[in-house]
């Protein structure tokens, strides 16, 4: 890269080596142009002059964001999700900050946190919550009502306050923070309140912000509760049925407090029933978390002394219906001209994705899921081939595809065909 950065003094302390490494972490992480319409591929045809400018401009304290681009994105209940898509140049401006920012916070954090954190991950998550139902038999499945939206602007900076002294810092965050929504109709200014779901700094933010409206607050007011948080996913452990109902209606009172309120058709009390437990008849036996779903479940015993009744997890049928649905639209058993090969390569990418996240807590969903995906790529054998017209002789060729070729699609792997 030419080195077209001023070596002169400049007023905020930002590097032009803190600019380029912000660049190669928001490339790596790919994504959509913002509002100027400038894409990755196009940033990077000029791109030592791109970067010289977020420097010039982020050093001289002359940085202001362009508005952030309203993305709706469906969810699988039929509602929408409104994501916010800065520019290629704002995520970098944000990814300077969070790097800077990211290990003094990460400080501060408790190990409960698991969302959008170095280090942590959804696999941990769900794993602490596998060890917390056996030990507390009611749980609280929270959801927080359009929380991205919600996030106070001054209760957000009060929190940075205690954590950050450097004015340009808070300077930059509290722009990023008032940016303009772009959406299809208008722009939209906003009043106090909202981060993008979507932005660099955002989930860092959000984390901030959780930590003393939740995590701090739950630790000090419920310490002999258990919870586990992966960004605004929430799951609290407790004792008993009346210490469930007694933490619920504070959290209730202290998102309230903090000008958030929970959904109150998404928040329920789960009673985690197995062979030990047979209280909370009037109680579901069921809640989701990160993609999974936690339920009563037969278990193999480690004394091969049969089966018990666990509370464990297992992909939940939301997450199997989007996949499914996936498949569905992708339609590929209409491509009769592709090559078998020509499929895997479209398929695998996606298949281990599924394996590498759903398969750390077991594979029996996976081989149901991928029975539908061999029947798909059956269908797209009787298409292609016409002497394969029936699913038994298209079923008994990829069998043979299989055997001499065992590593072609990636869930062949776990897939019984």
């Amino acid at each position: 890269m030419t080195d077209l950065f001023e070596t002169k003094s400049k007023p905020v302390p930002i590097t032009k080596d803190m600019v380029r490494e912000a660049y190669r972490k928001v490339k790596a992480n790919k994504g959509s142009a913002g509002v100027d319409e400038i894409s990755l591929k196009a940033f990077d045809e000029d791109l030592s002059k791109n970067l010289y400018k977020i420097w010039n401009r982020m050093a001289s304290g002359s940085y202001f964001p362009m508005p952030v681009k309203e993305v709706i994105i469906p969810k699988s209940n039929g509602g929408k999700r409104k994501l916010g898509i800065p520019s290629i140049s704002d995520r970098i401006a944000q990814e300077v900050v969070k790097t800077y920012l990211e290990p003094r916070l990460e400080a501060v954090f408790l190990p409960q946190s698991y969302g959008y954190r170095p280090n942590k991950s959804a696999h941990q998550a769900l794993e602490e919550v596998r060890t917390n139902v056996r030990h507390y038999a009611w749980v609280i499945d929270m959801d927080i009502k359009s929380f991205f939206d919600e996030v106070n602007h001054e209760l957000l900076m009060k929190a940075i306050d205690k954590h950050v002294p450097e004015k340009w810092v808070k300077m930059y965050i509290k722009r990023w923070l008032e940016a303009p929504v772009q959406t299809e109709e208008r722009l939209v200014q906003k009043q106090g309140k909202g981060t993008p779901q979507g932005g660099v700094i955002s989930p860092l933010l959000a984390n901030l912000f959780l930590h003393y409206v939740l995590d701090k607050w739950i630790e000090q007011t419920f310490p002999t509760v258990k919870f586990v948080r992966y960004a605004d996913d929430i799951v609290v452990h407790c004792k008993s049925e009346n210490q469930s109902h007694y933490v619920l209606e504070g959290i209730r009172c202290r998102l309230k407090e903090c000008q958030l309120q929970l959904s109150e058709e998404k928040t329920k009390i789960t009673y985690c029933k197995d062979y030990r437990r047979n209280e909370g008849q009037d109680y579901p036996k069921s809640f989701d978390f990160l993609g999974h779903t936690f339920k009563p479940m037969s278990k193999k015993s480690n004394r091969d002394t049969g089966v018990f009744l666990g509370f464990d997890c297992q992909m939940s049928m939301k997450s199997r219906s989007r996949i499914l649905a996936t498949w569905r639209q992708m339609d590929f058993h209409r491509e009769s001209t592709k090559t078998l090969q020509a499929i895997a390569e479209m398929l695998n990418t996606q298949t281990r994705g599924i394996i590498n996240y759903f398969g750390k807590m077991g594979i029996r969903m996976l081989e149901i899921l991928f029975r539908h995906l061999d029947y798909r790529i059956a269908k797209w054998v009787k298409t292609k081939f016409k002497r394969l017209r029936s699913y038994q002789k298209a079923f008994d060729w990829l069998r043979d595809i299989k055997s001499s070729y065992p590593n072609m699609f990636v869930h062949w792997s776990i897939s019984k065909i």
